[in-house]
């Protein structure tokens, strides 16, 4: 391979990595942004959303684009526009600023992600194609996988603007690669028309049902916004298939359907995208909320996960060639399956556990991520390269949507069914309790307040050890010594040691009675602080359990994939 080819795959590689990193990158780093320009979560949520969505909507019609106008050139547009959108993101003063600058930046990525895979294929003999597109596809996986990892360094040592800001010096090094690498006054185009209505019905599709998965939970499955857009997605799904089963140029093919294999990669994008994400998305989270870690510590728990991946990846890429496609990606799922069965049967609390299951997830999925884009590439040449690309990069996308959607949507089911079950525990731990009423009314509020206005146990909070403050007990002190003398007739004559010994009588049996409600309190503190952390646990762990059946099933995309015999020539 020529050195000039070297430069536009290097040059394509990180552009794509770039590009599948911004879908994950930004999750870890939200506290600190939240913190940092003091808004809610659930409006910073929008910086995630636009990209995820735009991305989505805009992948391939803007590849569809590049083949029309010049990939090289709608190629060095994107990377400008994924340039500014970062050094937008990294700068904004207000929230406002930053949706604005994720958008900008997810249309660059749009485009870079089918033109600059189209180009690094491409820039190739076919000879060579199979380790090109091998390699393209690991830096998709890399980049989904490491996304929580490297957020977290990031947001640790460099603050959460450089989340975004360190794009800014890698596509200046893109930039510098493509100038001299790539031809933009000659370079060839396809001769077609823009398939105007394919385009609008796609993008509806598209965005429906995007905006529908990650809002279903905040807006409610079953309410009439939902399942409006719903409908809408699916009307719009069914009038595109039609529109582009009569069209001279659609903006998809469909008959890259056709090709099982490309079918089979298809699938198992979106499901091995599905439970990648719901993984190293919704465990760190787990690490940070409920185990009290860092933001940088739960970034580096799930790291096995992006090693094994990167391990494995370039391995199975040529394991293809000598075992075929079906058993390797078959080997891939049971790697997958293998992770889901220790996260059914773990303690997330003892790390040892957990490190298997990242080891044996970040190996199914590597087993699967590196063959899984040439397989979907199949023998396609020209616009059904690229379509093939679009494709593969949205269903990717739309994995990952899905993996929030459902992971999420269950977990917060399951967080306000452990809260109720443990508020209610407390309050009957409580009730036993031989204190007074106001106190247990007071203790049951801050019980109930520190389990449901958080999404961890009470025990991130410091509980005093004494309940009963030194004021009180003088207080206590001194009404029991009054009610004392009240009970002895002409109090007032007696001597002085007399009075002095039956203070320090009541005084000894006040200080006895505080330490044995201080205990009894403390014990039935830490019993409800146990109780409550182990009922939200299972609500962590519990959607991985539901999750296992159905990676099971999904096992079986396997077999749309050919066997080594007919996969390899004879």
């Amino acid at each position: 391979m020529k050195s000039k080819q070297k430069i536009i795959i290097l040059a394509m590689a990180i552009g794509i990595f770039l590009c599948v990193l911004d879908t994950t990158v930004m999750n870890i780093a939200l506290p600190a942004i939240q913190t940092g320009l003091h808004v809610s979560l659930d409006d910073l949520s929008w910086a995630l959303n636009i990209y995820t969505i735009t991305f989505a909507v805009f992948t391939i019609p803007l590849g569809r684009l590049a083949d029309i106008f010049g990939r090289h050139k709608l190629y060095i547009l994107g990377l400008g526009l994924f340039t500014l959108g970062s050094a937008l993101s990294g700068l904004a003063p207000n929230l406002a600023l930053l949706i604005a600058g994720r958008g900008i930046q997810s249309l660059g990525a749009a485009t870079i992600f089918p033109a600059g895979m189209t180009i690094g294929i491409s820039a190739t003999s076919m000879a060579n194609r199979t380790k090109v597109v091998a390699v393209l596809g690991v830096m998709q996986g890399l980049a989904a996988a490491l996304g929580p990892t490297i957020g977290g360094i990031i947001t640790q040592f460099l603050g959460w603007r450089w989340v975004f800001m360190i794009n800014v010096p890698a596509c200046l090094v893109i930039a510098l690669l493509v100038s001299r690498s790539l031809s933009f006054k000659h370079e060839a185009t396809i001769a077609a028309k823009i398939d105007y209505p394919g385009m609008v019905l796609s993008m509806v599709t598209l965005f429906t049902l995007t905006l529908a998965l990650i809002k279903g939970n905040d807006w409610h499955w079953n309410s009439p916004l939902i399942l409006s857009l719903c409908g809408l997605s699916l009307l719009a799904l069914l009038g595109f298939i039609l529109v582009e089963r009569h069209s001279q140029h659609p903006m998809i093919p469909l008959d890259l359907f056709k090709n099982r294999q490309f079918t089979g990669a298809s699938i198992a994008m979106i499901i091995t995208g599905i439970f990648l994400v719901a993984f190293m998305v919704i465990m760190p989270t787990f690490f940070t909320k409920i185990q009290g870690h860092s933001e940088l510590a739960a970034a580096l728990m799930i790291t096995p996960t992006s090693a094994m991946i990167f391990l494995f990846s370039p391995i199975s890429g040529f394991l293809v060639a000598k075992l075929g496609p079906r058993l390797v990606i078959a080997s891939g799922f049971l790697g997958l399956i293998a992770g889901y069965l220790v996260l059914y049967n773990m303690n997330p609390n003892n790390y040892h556990q957990v490190v298997w299951a990242c080891l044996f997830i970040g190996m199914g999925f590597g087993i699967i991520a590196g063959p899984i884009v040439v397989l979907g590439a199949a023998d396609f040449t020209g616009e059904l390269l690229t379509a093939s690309q679009s494709v593969l990069g949205l269903f990717r996308q739309i994995g990952s949507v899905l993996a929030v959607a459902i992971f999420v949507s269950a977990l917060t089911a399951n967080l306000n069914t452990a809260k109720a079950t443990a508020t209610q525990t407390a309050n009957q731990q409580i009730e036993q309790l031989h204190i007074p009423r106001a106190a247990k009314t007071t203790m049951q509020q801050q019980t109930d307040r520190q389990i449901n206005n958080a999404n961890s146990q009470p025990s991130g909070t410091t509980t005093p050890k004494k309940h009963v403050s030194a004021t009180e007990i003088s207080q206590l002190i001194e009404t029991n010594y009054q009610q004392a003398l009240a009970k002895i007739g002409n109090a007032a004559l007696l001597p002085t040691e007399v009075k002095a010994q039956i203070h320090a009588r009541v005084a000894a049996g006040v200080q006895r009675k505080v330490r044995q409600e201080n205990t009894s309190i403390n014990r039935t503190v830490s019993t409800i602080k146990a109780n409550t952390k182990a009922q939200i646990t299972q609500a962590f762990m519990r959607p991985y359990r539901l999750a296992l059946p159905f990676l099971i099933l999904a096992s079986l995309t396997s077999l749309l994939f050919y066997r080594k015999q007919d996969y390899l020539p004879a």
